[in-house]
Parts: structure tokens; C-alpha cells; sequence
């Protein structure tokens, strides 16, 4: 014991001050969600498009390429940050970036516009200022996305400073995480534990596959993700979403971040 003590003493504190500073986020280099810039697109080219596992991207119909929307129909909330369609393109119109705060309240802000509506609203909590208990359930998910919410515990970002807990009983719960698509065989519990939350009460899509389905979208045993079968308050797509992802989500649900995302676009740029 003696020496580990030692040893926390001689590293000093471990965990980042972000989110109150800009820096230490933790995901320097990361890849995000690529970019679309339309205005780069060639008018013969689908390659983006037949590269995508998930139909995240698609050709618009000829009728609907207007606005300086491009050729292309580009839907986050399906994207798993593959990064194919970026390694595809030829001219750049897909490319990489670090846009990986892309959590919305609203599924249609996950969807390419250039003519987005503002930002919206977040209803205010007050009652949650302080706390937040979440209950998470396992639709079926590959286990990604379990990886990530472990890390949110971990030393660097230990997010009880933060006064984000996770609850083993939905009867405490404030607010139901989910991930994976939902399968066939989660279904009934996924309600259970919904009907068994105390009102008022809240859902949120973690990950792609709870966002659309994801990559095992259209399977025997697997669902379409959360729309359809619960209210969700927020969508957070990824594959999986990083801790800091998950971390700014949260803080946009309790009203202490904005959302950045609308229209399928970061505010901070094209």
C-alpha cells in the first residue's frame, strides 16, 4: 500500500479538468464523423456511397440536389466513423475530421442540411442541476460502447466529480441509457425497465446501433434502435461514442453544455 501511495504522490492527480477548460478532453488525434463539403462533389461519382456498410450516405434523387445540398443524402445517426467513405472519395467532398461531440436532442439534427434550423432549446431541469442517475440497458450491443461508459469511472475521467452516477435499479433511475439495436430478445426487458423509472423520466440512444440499428440493422434477431419504441430526449450515434462524447452528452441533457450540432453540422464550421 506504501508504495502505491507513493507512486499517486509522485504522478500527482490524474484526472482532467475538462470540461472546465477547453483542453484535455482526452481525444487529441481522434477521428470523428467525416465532413461532407458538397461543393467538392463530382457529378459521376457514387463512390462514397456504395462504400458505406450502413446507408449512412446515399445518392439524392435527381430532383432533390438543390440548396447546395449536393448529391449526396448524409445521415449521422447511422454512421458508425468507419472512415471508408473519406478513404473512398476521390475529391475530398467526405473527409476526416474530429467532430465527435454529436450529441442532439432532435433525430432530425443527425441529417446533412445546409438549410438548418437554429439550434434548439434543451427543456429545462432544474432538479437535476446537481445529480443525474442513469440507468443503462443492453439492447443487444457488441459490447463497444460497454468499453467506453466503463471508462467514464476511470481515474482521468471520473464522472462522479461531475455528479453523473450509474444506478443498478431503474427504480432510482432518472435517466435510461441504452445501446445496442434492440434485438428481439432485449425487447421486453428494454420496457420493463422503462415502465419500472420513476416520472419523470428520460432515454437516451448511446451509439449507433440504439440511434438506427447500426451495423446489425436488418438482421434476424436485431431491432431498428430506440425509435419507434421509446421517447428518446437524446441521440448520441458513434461507434462507439468516446467517454468525452458520452461526458458532453450528459452535461447537454442537465442544461451545463449546449448542443453543437445542427443540421449534421458541428457549429464550429463546415
Amino acid at each position: 500500500m506504501a508504495l502505491w501511495t507513493l507512486f499517486g504522490l509522485k504522478r500527482g492527480k490524474a484526472t482532467t479538468p475538462w470540461p472546465g477548460t477547453e483542453t484535455g478532453d482526452g481525444q487529441d488525434g481522434l477521428l470523428g464523423m467525416p465532413r461532407y463539403h458538397p461543393e467538392l462533389c463530382r457529378a459521376d461519382c457514387s463512390a462514397c456511397a456504395d462504400a458505406c456498410p450502413t446507408q449512412a450516405i446515399t445518392m439524392r434523387p435527381e430532383d432533390e440536389r438543390h440548396n447546395g445540398d449536393g448529391m449526396l443524402a448524409v445521415d449521422y445517426g447511422r454512421c458508425i466513423v468507419c472512415q471508408l467513405c473519406t478513404e473512398a472519395c476521390p475529391t475530398g467532398a467526405m473527409a476526416p475530421s474530429s467532430d465527435w461531440a454529436f450529441g442532439v436532442a432532435r433525430r432530425e439534427d443527425l441529417v446533412w442540411s445546409r438549410d438548418s434550423d437554429p439550434l434548439p432549446e434543451i427543456p429545462e431541469r432544474p432538479g437535476f442541476r446537481r445529480s443525474l442517475h442513469i440507468r443503462h440497458v443492453d439492447a443487444g450491443s457488441c459490447n463497444g460502447c460497454e468499453s467506453e461508459l466503463q471508462a467514464l469511472n476511470n481515474p482521468f475521467y471520473n464522472m462522479h466529480r461531475l455528479g453523473i452516477f450509474f444506478t443498478p435499479s431503474p427504480r432510482f433511475a432518472d435517466l435510461l441509457l441504452v445501446t445496442g439495436p434492440v434485438t428481439n430478445a432485449m425487447l421486453e426487458p428494454l420496457l420493463a425497465t422503462y415502465e419500472a423509472m420513476p416520472e419523470p423520466r428520460w432515454v437516451m440512444a448511446t451509439g449507433t446501433c440504439a440511434v438506427s440499428g447500426g451495423i446489425a440493422e436488418g438482421g434476424y434477431a436485431s431491432g431498428h434502435g430506440l425509435e419507434g419504441i421509446l421517447p428518446v430526449d437524446l441521440w448520441l450515434p458513434g461507434c462507439p461514442p468516446n467517454p468525452a462524447a458520452l461526458i458532453e452528452a450528459f452535461l447537454m441533457f442537465l442544461n451545463r453544455k449546449a448542443q453543437r450540432v445542427t443540421g449534421g453540422r458541428m457549429r464550429h464550421g463546415d
